[in-house]
């Protein structure tokens, strides 16, 4: 049984910063790809930020330079390190298996003033 548990959102000004961890409760944590996407209202989800079992990292162009994607292989947790946050971030923000149905719950980051 996979569970991602999904937390650390918030509301914060533009400029500010969030960090966001997903927990999974996976046996093979640290052979698997994880990624984080979101969805603001009204539209789809989208990818923003991918963390490999090796620790490779790739990133939407839309949050490169400003978010960081790492991994605690001790802690089978993954973070989103989100920095200077513009309202164009609000969304509900999830993590996932790559390639998988396992999805977290949601966590909702919303920016402004």
């Amino acid at each position: 049984q996979v569970q991602l548990v999904a937390s650390g959102g918030g509301l914060v000004q533009p400029g500010g910063s969030l960090i966001l961890s997903c927990a999974a409760s996976v046996r093979i944590f640290r052979f698997v790809s994880m990624d984080w996407s979101r969805q603001a209202s009204g539209k789809q989800r989208e990818f923003v930020a991918g963390i490999t079992g090796g620790g490779s990292t790739n990133y939407a162009d839309s949050v490169k330079g400003r978010f960081i994607i790492s991994r605690d292989y001790a802690k089978n947790t993954v973070y989103l390190q989100m920095n200077n946050l513009k309202p164009e971030d609000t969304a509900v923000y999830y993590c996932n298996l790559r390639d998988t149905n396992y999805w977290g719950q949601g966590t909702q980051v919303t920016v402004s003033s």
